[in-house]
């Protein structure tokens, strides 16, 4: 009995949460994904400098408790945001990612550097440019027109309009990443 990437965490089976814990001891033995193991395990190599970039920044995001490395709690996390993760819990996560330097604020430059690194890695074509996205986001969601974004104004603008949230869900659809561990894990062994 396979589950498909659609499948919550909750709805793993024991022997299927076993195999996802196999998969990552295999890849990383040490119990301690760095950031050259993170890029092997979902196959990421040749980036261009900008896409290195933004998966340094995922890298971090994913790093919880900051120690450089990804244990098997935080790949679970991790795993658990894509998979189940409510509006909320995603646009937090995407406010993060988006804030490069830490400020607590979106820039139009962070903004636009980590959009387009994400389409460089997901190869998707788009219908609207990168640099047309970033002004939409702002001319809509700026509501103080600092041209930064804070926490508040991101998760509460993105949520009114639905148009921006679509377009920001799917450009950050991470779906392609569950289901290459999910093909992996499929071809490495199957449950009985």
């Amino acid at each position: 009995m396979g589950n498909t990437p659609g499948t919550t965490l909750e709805e793993l089976s024991a022997c299927e949460s076993h195999q996802w814990y196999r998969k990552f001891m295999t890849e990383c033995p040490s119990g301690q994904l760095t950031f050259y193991e993170f890029k092997k395990f979902f196959g990421l190599k040749n980036l261009s400098e900008i896409s290195n970039a933004y998966v340094t920044t995922m890298f971090k995001t994913f790093d919880i408790n900051d120690d450089g490395c990804i244990d098997f709690m935080e790949y679970v996390a991790a795993l658990s945001l894509v998979l189940k993760g409510g509006v909320q819990q995603k646009l937090r996560w995407y406010f993060k990612l988006y804030d490069v330097d830490g400020s607590g604020c979106i820039d139009r430059e962070e903004l636009l550097l980590i959009f387009k690194a994400i389409r460089a890695i997901n190869g998707i074509e788009q219908e609207i440019s990168a640099e047309e996205f970033t002004d939409m986001v702002f001319d809509k969601i700026d509501l103080n027109g600092d041209g930064q974004l804070s926490l508040e104004e991101f998760m509460e603008g993105i949520q009114a309009d639905e148009v921006l949230l679509k377009m920001l869900t799917q450009s950050l659809d991470l779906t392609h990443i569950v289901k290459k561990i999910y093909s992996d894990i499929n071809s490495d062994q199957q449950c009985h």
